[in-house]
């Protein structure tokens, strides 16, 4: 599960600090409730991401990385670091794929 798209993303804006669950969706381009639900859920299942309910009306929850979840940060932004780097190569691969399989 670590490895997966939005799991990724999750750990990474979270890295920022906390936030709240309509800010990690404004955050993150492309996920949807249901799916920002799961992860977070998975995430702190899995002693990731601590969620903390304020007895507000409404409710205000908030999401923050545990000690693990912040160790998980440092080889999520490498890999985020080396995607960045070579993502030209990443390009440049799928376009000669598509060109001979297309």
């Amino acid at each position: 599960m670590v490895g997966d798209k939005w799991t990724m993303q999750v750990v990474k804006h979270l890295g920022n600090g906390t936030m709240r669950f309509n800010e990690l969706r404004r955050t993150i381009e492309g996920i949807s409730q249901k799916m920002l639900t799961t992860t977070l859920r998975n995430l702190e299942r899995d002693g990731f991401v601590t969620r903390t309910v304020y007895p507000t009306i409404p409710p205000r929850v908030e999401y923050q990385l545990t000690d693990l979840g912040c160790e998980l940060l440092i080889p999520i932004r490498a890999l985020s670091e080396w995607v960045s780097e070579n993502r030209y190569r990443i390009e440049e691969a799928r376009a000669r794929f598509d060109h001979k399989h297309g």
